[in-house]
């Protein structure tokens, strides 16, 4: 079974052919660094790492670039009030960002452009555009003119009055079209600008990516992500711009992946609701792993909910994954030969299905408990943790793990799998009271489960 990835352009589920077998390229826009990023950023970058790590066990290269958008009017902003250079800002949340990255367990992407380090490139692009008709010169500003596309909205799949409104267009005289966008715009004294041939000025948000693109990947890239939210106006105008610097058919990108949001307890996140979750203080509050995850459980294109009960499953699962790994360290195991031919990456080659490439996980660990066969035993640890290593997760030692869940007194992670056990057998024999009475035995020493398809699984309370 080949990659098969849902593409935005389309609507539809394709299977996935890069223009060149050798070396997949992909770009995926990255955080404006004027703050730290939400825990709805996290989510992002986890699932476009999941999708690097997934193409580089298929192709023998892959080049993924992940921006920063280091100037931009929020910068500006944050700057001034604190009376700094904009790199001040900009250094100190691409560092938060990256330290970030790490602690979620992403892989460093191929390349890492910045949009200051490529201001000649941007003005580069601007004037191929103005040259080709596709953009004109208006007191200081260059100006994308949407009319020259007659596809323009295709990606978005949004009608005129829909694009008005999306963009927020202020009508400005110096536009043709009220919905043409700002490729460069003119810089004050006291703003960060650079020479160019419309005057002293700054690029706009959209240009900058199609030129790095066109830099560093080439014209048509095979793998354009980021959020639903980017899918209007960025999304659509720097495929406007792609499309309209070349001759070339289908050029840009010819799979756009786009990743669904991040809801708090059923709630859209939201500084005014008092439920904005700031990803670093996550991070200092719970385990790494668990984090990653959680953000990991939810199918890419569907909105995640976070929530406690995600953190206890997620918690739970791990807690099986580090017992496995403490009493198993006796234990022989073959390498995998293929790991793509395991059926939980086979979920995953299904437009990145996790929450059914975890369903198989969890019945891994399932039968891992339930056999007595040492050598059934010793298969099923090595495609366990072949899976854990790819997914980059249950990389600590186990009496780490668990010193770091457990304090002194709490119920052990054996004792709960043997009452688990108990109360599996008082169900069978209909023993509905017993079975309750284990329970609530285990909610009283701050052990939660829960009864799924894919067995009981547990956590402690936070």
């Amino acid at each position: 079974m080949s990659l098969v990835l849902q593409n935005s352009m389309t609507g539809k589920k394709e299977a996935f052919s890069p223009l060149d077998a050798e070396q997949v390229t992909m770009y995926v826009c990255g955080p404006t660094v004027y703050n730290y990023i939400h825990i709805g950023n996290g989510r992002s970058a986890v699932v476009y790492d999941l999708l690097f790590r997934t193409l580089q066990q298929l192709y023998p290269k892959v080049v993924y670039a992940r921006n920063f958008t280091d100037v931009d009017d929020k910068i500006n902003a944050a700057a001034a009030a604190q009376g700094v250079d904009i790199s001040v800002i900009t250094e100190r949340f691409i560092s938060a960002y990256d330290e970030d990255m790490v602690a979620l367990g992403n892989l460093v992407p191929t390349i890492v452009p910045k949009a200051t380090e490529h201001i000649s490139e941007i003005i580069t692009t601007i004037n191929t555009l103005i040259e080709r008709g596709h953009a004109y010169a208006a007191e200081g500003h260059a100006l994308f003119a949407v009319d020259s596309l007659a596809d323009y909205g295709k990606l978005s799949k949004r009608n005129t009055d829909d694009m008005i409104a999306g963009a927020r267009v202020d009508i400005a005289n110096y536009k043709r079209n009220p919905m043409d966008f700002v490729l460069w715009k003119p810089s004050t004294d006291d703003q960060p600008g650079w020479p160019s041939p419309w005057g002293r000025g700054r690029p706009g948000w959209h240009i900058e990516c199609t030129a790095m693109i066109h830099k560093h990947l080439g014209e048509t890239i095979d793998i354009h992500g980021g959020g639903t939210d980017l899918l209007f106006p960025h999304h659509e105008n720097e495929l406007a711009q792609g499309v309209c610097c070349t001759d070339q058919p289908g050029a840009y990108a010819r799979y756009w992946v786009h990743n669904a949001m991040l809801d708090i307890e059923g709630e859209k996140m939201s500084k005014s609701l008092g439920n904005f979750i700031v990803l670093r203080d996550l991070l200092a509050q719970q385990p790494h792993e668990l984090v990653r995850v959680a953000l990991l459980s939810a199918h890419y294109r569907s909105n995640m909910n976070w929530s406690e009960q995600l953190l206890h499953q997620s918690r739970s699962l791990l807690d099986r994954l580090y017992t496995i790994k403490r009493d198993s360290a006796e234990l022989g195991s073959a390498p995998i030969a293929d790991l793509m031919a395991l059926p939980f990456m086979q979920m995953l080659l299904d437009d990145l299905n996790t929450p059914k490439a975890f369903a198989v996980l969890h019945e891994l660990t399932n039968r891992f408990f339930k056999t007595d066969d040492l050598g059934e035993r010793a298969q099923l640890k090595a495609e366990i943790f072949a899976i854990t290593d790819f997914l980059n997760i249950a990389q600590l030692d186990a009496d780490t793990w668990f010193q770091g869940q457990t304090a002194e007194g709490d119920i052990s992670a054996e004792q709960v799998e043997a009452l688990i056990a108990a109360r599996q057998t008082a169900k069978k024999q209909r023993d509905f009271a017993g079975a309750d009475a284990i329970r609530a035995q285990l909610a009283d020493r701050g052990v939660l489960i829960n009864d799924t398809r894919e067995g009981t699984l547990w956590s402690r309370e936070s």
